[in-house]
């Protein structure tokens, strides 16, 4: 555990992660999944719909100037997608997918996404983790549940991540055998938060970013 909050606090990947996180890959996810969704709208909506488009467009060159290397879509797999990620520290590469449900529907989630990504550099090969838009509580524990089986991550600040490698590897399992997954934590305002995942397409992501990382 000491070893992953070391990483936490000094990759220099988490930093520019999140920051190309929430501009350029949160634009390009939102591009794809608005390209299913405004296929058949009326002329007021898709106005809108252009309109959003649009701002995507210009925060993404806006944030260009900032980072000169932003998470590149590998591949779309149904409801997840594979990246990667070429950082100071070495290639990074993952599966990712965003909830199909949150919970409380009256609270700001924020950016809210569900990782599992190898960092071959560092050894790490398929680490599923959480990523949320706001604080978790301190010392609280996020639950996954994947079709019954429950699994625990600990947390520290926005993120939850799986205290062992066998561990990692049994809910990874689980996943690629799943149908829905679970997500169940606390706020650090004490605010309980639930999310569900869609499984579709997460075992082709996961292959394909892993193969891009070996």
């Amino acid at each position: 555990m000491e070893q992953k909050s070391s990483f936490l606090s000094l990759n220099p990947f988490v930093t520019s992660f999140k920051l190309s996180l929430k501009q350029g890959l949160y634009v390009t996810w939102h591009l794809i999944r608005m390209r299913r969704t405004f296929t058949s709208i009326d002329g007021v909506k898709m106005m809108q719909a252009k309109t959003l488009v649009m701002a995507f467009l210009g925060l993404v060159l806006s944030s260009a100037a900032a980072f000169a290397q932003t998470p590149t879509l590998l591949k779309q797999h149904k409801d997840w997608a594979a990246y990667s990620h070429a950082s100071g520290s070495g290639k990074v590469c993952y599966a990712l997918t965003k909830p199909t449900q949150m919970l409380p529907g009256d609270r700001n989630h924020g950016d809210v996404f569900f990782f599992v990504s190898s960092r071959p550099s560092e050894g790490v090969s398929a680490e599923p983790s959480l990523l949320v838009g706001y604080p978790l509580k301190d010392g609280s524990t996020v639950t996954v549940d994947v079709d019954g089986k429950i699994f625990n991550l600990f947390t520290k600040n926005d993120g939850a991540w799986v205290e062992n490698a066998a561990t990692e590897a049994q809910l990874v399992a689980a996943m690629k055998a799943g149908r829905q997954m679970s997500i169940n934590g606390e706020s650090s305002r004490g605010t309980k938060t639930s999310y569900k995942f869609s499984l579709s397409g997460v075992t082709a992501a996961i292959d394909t970013a892993g193969s891009a990382c070996r």
